[in-house]
């Protein structure tokens, strides 16, 4: 089944027809046969008595592509970079309070901790080394309390990387009492921070490391303009962030980022190249088991992999060397 769309860059394509048709017949096309489908529209079918079609379809050339997949990629050697980014602004309260959004209970762990252990313990098993970048944003930071938007919450910003995702849990509950929660929500500065990581990975021109940017934030950004910005330029890298909202806030705003209902712009109209954001609020997995909200959070991300390798044309490595060492033979 084939259905043909005028596309429209806001999103709202219109429907103009379609048409069935076989693999088999397709192929025609590589024979030199010109091959040719009248596209037709149900609904005019239906009303107008003379309607005969909306256009043809002519087929002038026919290519066959193998498709990789997500494991494929994994299996070739393909690394998944995971980097954690945690919200320390104000509006999520006094971690010494039991309010608080930060607040660490002896038994029960708080929201930003159950939404980082569900989406790293799937993520850590994509990464050999199992050392995860960790940062947090809107917080004043010892030693001369400077509001930070992309620091290391272990402290150390010559080496951020956290041993596991248990690693990321001791030091967010370590920096947590040396922090003074300020503000604003600003979270364009690390999305671009690991956008330059992701960069330099654009030079090897081969499927070694992609990045994923795990974002936990209690309420709407402040520098969405930025953040477009931002999250625009990352499209073209090989790297996707995921934005968990934790707590009760209005998180309408944040739909916006995740290109399901449109194509997100930058503010100077530059459209996603693809799309690279999912925005999950957490309260819709508060009774669901932790493999539930990974799977929601992750859901996208082996299509977004697959995307950019393929709009690259860089194929998985063990298959590329297979096919080179089948060039080279004698």
């Amino acid at each position: 089944q084939c259905i043909v769309w005028d596309w429209d860059s806001n999103g709202k394509h219109d429907f103009i027809g379609e048409f069935s048709s076989t693999f088999k017949e397709m192929r025609g096309a590589m024979e030199g046969r010109q091959v040719q489908w009248e596209c037709i529209n149900p609904k005019y079918k239906a009303k107008k008595k003379n309607y005969k079609n909306s256009g043809i379809v002519i087929l002038n050339q026919c290519k066959i592509h193998k498709m990789h997949s997500f494991l494929d990629y994994i299996m070739g050697g393909c690394q998944i970079q995971f980097t954690v980014a945690i919200d320390f602004t104000a509006s999520n309260g006094d971690p010494r309070n039991s309010c608080s959004l930060h607040y660490i209970h002896p038994y029960q762990p708080n929201e930003y901790l159950k939404a980082l252990v569900a989406v790293g313990e799937i993520c850590q098993d994509y990464d050999s080394d199992k050392m995860f970048p960790a940062f947090g944003f809107g917080a004043r930071i010892p030693p001369e309390y400077k509001v930070s938007h992309d620091f290391a919450i272990n402290f150390n910003e010559d080496n951020p990387e956290c041993a596991g995702i248990q690693g990321v849990v001791e030091a967010y509950q370590s920096c947590l009492p040396k922090l003074q929660l300020y503000g604003p929500t600003n979270i364009a500065p690390i999305i671009q921070k690991v956008a330059k990581s992701a960069s330099e990975e654009t030079n090897t021109k081969e499927a070694s490391q992609y990045f994923i940017l795990l974002i936990l934030t209690d309420g709407v950004i402040t520098d969405m303009a930025d953040t477009r910005e931002a999250i625009v330029h990352a499209s073209h890298l090989p790297m996707s962030v995921i934005i968990v909202g934790v707590g009760n806030a209005d998180f309408s705003d944040m739909q916006m980022l995740d290109g399901d209902d449109g194509i997100l712009r930058s503010p100077k109209g530059e459209p996603v190249l693809r799309d690279i954001v999912q925005f999950v609020p957490f309260r819709n997995f508060k009774h669901a088991s932790p493999a539930a909200l990974a799977k929601s959070v992750l859901a996208e991300v082996p299509n977004q992999v697959v995307d950019y390798y393929n709009g690259k044309g860089i194929k998985p490595k063990c298959i590329s060397e297979y096919e080179s060492s089948r060039t080279l033979a004698p």
